[in-house]
């Protein structure tokens, strides 16, 4: 898998062996990119990061710092790993050995608040939704922040939100990304 643009164009990081993920495809991740535009300066949030592709892009982009959450230990060497080979400063990432769904209310607790959170979480298990109802449960969102979700064609997600608005929808193949952005309630 190779990075698509920034800083770290063309550079290929690696992927996890002996572990059932499925990466997002290069003209995938570059066309949520292109819909997001400018990163440059976002903190960002890659839930089940797998290899750290996503987070990873967007600090090739520009992004200021990314928080790298993953379940399986050899995912997470694997993002170290990617991290260290394109010498990425420490402080602008951190890794999280967490469940992508209890992991909020740390998140909410310590801090930062993630202008971009990316979610590919696996196929034909329902945790898009699971976990989308989560985020906009937890004040984990800065207030431009958006939801940048990869799922299953055939998996509906939550439109019945709180802080979150459906902001578009991409298909590709049987992968759809779709986003959403943060809104407030009105008087606050």
């Amino acid at each position: 898998m190779r990075i698509i643009g920034g800083e770290y164009r063309s550079r290929l990081i690696q992927m996890p062996k002996g572990v059932e993920i499925r990466p997002t495809q290069d003209k995938v991740r570059e066309a949520v990119f292109n819909i997001l535009g400018d990163v440059s300066g976002k903190t960002v949030l890659d839930l089940f990061a797998g290899s750290g592709a996503f987070g990873i892009e967007a600090l090739s982009r520009g992004g200021v710092n990314a928080a790298f959450v993953e379940n399986n230990p050899k995912c997470i060497e694997v993002i170290r790993r990617n991290l260290e080979y394109l010498e990425i400063p420490d402080g602008n990432y951190n890794i999280i050995r967490a469940n992508a769904l209890s992991v909020l209310t740390r998140l909410e607790k310590e801090g930062p608040r993630f202008d971009l959170a990316f979610m590919d979480p696996p196929y034909h298990r329902g945790l898009a939704k699971k976990c989308l109802i989560n985020i906009d449960s937890y004040d984990i969102l800065s207030p431009i922040g958006r939801v940048i979700v990869e799922h299953f064609k055939k998996e509906t997600l939550n439109n019945d939100l709180k802080t979150l608005v459906f902001e578009k929808e991409r298909v590709y193949g049987d992968t759809v990304i779709t986003i959403f952005r943060r809104i407030y309630e009105r008087g606050k």
